[in-house]
């Protein structure tokens, strides 16, 4: 169970090489839930997006392709995560995608700089989620929207117990959360068994 435990610890910070293999996991077992939910925006040509906790950068390949001409950035608490993330991307690197270390809770951004913020299967590991949900507010701009991406909206998650630093939150503490934040038009979707889309709009 030690190892067990170990090795799904790297969900909330990749490092080494048990870090490394778990992301190449995440980018290929998350791209049906992350495709459901990005088919749930009404994209439009030239957005700058972001995506924190971009992981090994799957996701941030996939905001491309919904939006041409778009800016694409990723942060992520993980070194190795920023390291997989570069290497994915390494064509655009610097030109359309723009990738740095770095937490929720302090982004490195201006205010009012995107026009979309994704999380896809990360708030679980955000220390102070309703402050991170206030800076993701702080750095959309008017208009922008942020989408919350997750596989299991439950707070009584099994996966807590073997994943260390992973706290789950109902839908409605998630809205309530993003309400608190300052956004509108808060809203759910859910696609059996556990796909769940929560998003919210800057006013």
């Amino acid at each position: 169970m030690g190892i067990l435990k170990n090795f799904f610890t790297n969900c909330a910070h990749p490092k080494g090489k048990m870090g490394r293999i778990m992301l190449s996991m995440m980018n290929f077992s998350h791209a049906p839930l992350t495709n459901w939910g990005l088919n749930l925006i009404n994209f439009k040509e030239g957005w700058t997006m972001l995506d924190i906790g971009c992981g090994g950068g799957a996701t941030i390949k996939r905001l491309l392709k919904h939006s041409k001409n778009s800016k694409v950035y990723g942060i992520d608490i993980s070194q190795e995560s920023v390291a997989k993330s570069k290497k994915n991307c390494i064509d655009l690197l610097d030109k359309q995608v723009f990738i740095s270390q770095g937490s929720a809770e302090m982004l490195p951004y201006e205010s009012g700089k995107f026009d979309l913020v994704t999380a896809v299967e990360t708030i679980y590991f955000w220390p102070n989620l309703p402050g991170c949900f206030k800076e993701v507010y702080r750095v959309l701009k008017p208009g922008g929207r942020f989408a919350v991406i997750v596989e299991d909206a439950n707070k009584d998650s099994v996966w807590t117990n073997i994943v260390e630093g992973m706290t789950t939150y109902s839908t409605e503490q998630i809205l309530t959360m993003l309400r608190d934040a300052g956004f509108s038009q808060t809203e759910s979707k859910n696609k059996k068994p556990m796909y769940n889309f929560i998003t919210g709009v800057k006013a």
